[in-house]
């Protein structure tokens, strides 16, 4: 049943017969005000605790902010997960100077089922790294122009361990993100 759901979906995101929220069944609702909650998809690679901490601080913001979070590892995320989305934080390790090869690893499997259903969603970035994150906030950026999601937060960079600054930054980056997604 999954799989003939999401075989369905990415059908109907690439041919455009149908919408793709609508095969998902209906609306979420907030069960204290009745209202809909948007759902921020954070897809995020996560091996290192100066990442982890970072994710922790961009959770903690969208929640805030009231948005239904799903947090997904880069290596299962699905084009379905980005289908049922409202808006995306992406989380990733600069290593070597490029982006994980896990994040890749979503955007292969997502871009075309997400490329015509997902445009003008918003969108925020944290990258980590040791000495440089530019090469690995290039290559995201490359595909998410594609996608044609909008920028809503400056990129979070962070070198070396996250100091408060870093993990305020993120927390920021979550929140704005989720008070970003449209009604």
């Amino acid at each position: 049943m999954v799989a003939a759901v999401a075989v369905s979906i990415g059908h109907a995101a690439l041919t455009g017969s149908a919408s793709p929220r609508a095969a998902t069944g209906p609306p979420r609702a907030s069960a204290t005000l009745g209202v809909v909650a948007k759902r921020l998809l954070v897809v995020h690679h996560t091996p290192s605790p100066a990442l982890h901490t970072l994710l922790e601080a961009v959770l903690d913001g969208a929640r805030e902010a009231g948005a239904e979070v799903v947090a997904r590892a880069a290596l299962t995320c699905t084009a379905v997960d980005a289908l049922e989305a409202d808006g995306y934080v992406l989380g990733t390790p600069a290593n070597l100077g490029m982006m994980s090869g896990a994040l890749k690893h979503f955007f292969d499997g997502a871009y075309y089922p997400c490329l015509d259903a997902t445009v003008g969603r918003p969108w925020g970035l944290y990258v980590h790294g040791n000495d440089d994150v530019a090469g690995a906030i290039g290559q995201v950026e490359k595909i998410v122009t594609g996608l044609r999601w909008q920028q809503v937060h400056d990129h979070v960079r962070v070198l070396g361990t996250p100091d408060a600054a870093a993990r305020d930054a993120a927390w920021d980056l979550g929140a704005t993100v989720a008070a970003r997604m449209e009604d």
